[in-house]
């Protein structure tokens, strides 16, 4: 709570109360938003539906795009909050900025989303990291272990991911700069590491895929999650981010109760009922967590 407490204020007192995002400009209604990819449409729907709880007008525009379409959303009021990712947002935000540690990102995060006209709440325990998958037999043929054995075999190697995996920091020019990993290919697929990115991975289109670590898909499909030793994929926490003066404290208070009881582990069994056997709708996982979470009555 001492994180969300900087992040919010964006000051150096840890023990300062927190400015509230709200005041005499904060609306009763919001819009809520998510990027292109599941999780982030199911923690939205989290947001969206205890919010409608409190009693918040709540308009959702979900799978928005990347921060390269939902940051201007965010500055130019558009939309009003997002889940996000705080290494990842971070280096969106400041590509020098040091993500070596999870301490030193929301120490960095504050000024760098108020120069957007942006603030943050509080951090959830729930971590959802990048990382680059292999399938269990292409671990085996080549005896991979950490993302630097890959270089190896680089003339070989095609790896997928979303589109701005080329250009970004952690992506393409990580992997190169970290560990010498220069792939023979880079094939875009635009769904997050998604569907369409583990059907690549498993029908041999590519030979590695940028997929999140809380995606059901590794553990269903006995897939390889490589070990970044050198730390290419900063920490990456589940943040909401909101338009400055946005939020009134009773947005802010509803938010930050979510954000305190969603661990990964809470995060991977709202995954695996939305894109698991059962394939439940995103709002109606949400509204079933928040319920089982004492968070909202039905």
């Amino acid at each position: 709570m001492v994180a969300g407490s900087l992040i919010l204020s964006g000051c150096s007192d840890p023990t300062a109360a927190p400015e509230t995002s709200g005041g005499s400009a904060a609306a009763s209604k919001l819009t809520v938003s998510s990027a292109n990819f599941t999780e982030s449409e199911i923690i939205g729907n989290l947001y969206a539906e205890a919010l409608k709880a409190k009693g918040y007008d709540v308009a959702t525009k979900f799978n928005i795009g990347s921060r390269e379409a939902y940051i201007p959303a965010l500055a130019d009021g558009s939309i009003d909050l997002i889940p996000d990712y705080t290494g990842n947002l971070l280096l969106f935000l400041d590509k020098n900025a040091d993500v070596s540690t999870p301490a030193s990102i929301l120490n960095e995060l504050p000024a760098a989303l108020l120069a957007k006209n942006l603030v943050a709440l509080t951090p959830a325990a729930a971590q959802d990291k990048d990382s680059v998958v292999v399938t269990r037999a292409t671990a085996d043929k080549w005896n991979l272990k950490s993302i630097g054995d890959l270089a190896a075999h680089n003339a070989e190697v095609t790896i997928a991911g979303p589109p701005e995996f080329k250009e970004r920091p952690v992506g393409l020019p990580g992997l190169e700069k970290n560990y010498g990993l220069v792939p023979a290919k880079f094939v875009p697929i635009a769904d997050g590491g998604g569907p369409a990115t583990v059907k690549a991975l498993l029908d041999g289109s590519v030979t590695a895929a940028n997929i999140f670590t809380t995606s059901t898909a590794i553990p269903a499909n006995d897939l390889v999650v490589l070990e970044d030793p050198k730390n290419n994929f900063p920490a990456q926490q589940v943040i909401p981010v909101a338009g400055k003066d946005k939020l009134d404290m009773k947005a802010i208070e509803t938010i930050d109760a979510i954000s305190a009881k969603l661990s990964t582990e809470e995060l991977i069994k709202l995954n695996e009922q939305v894109s698991g056997e059962s394939k439940t709708e995103p709002k109606a996982a949400a509204t079933a967590w928040l319920t089982e979470q004492g968070l909202i009555t039905k």
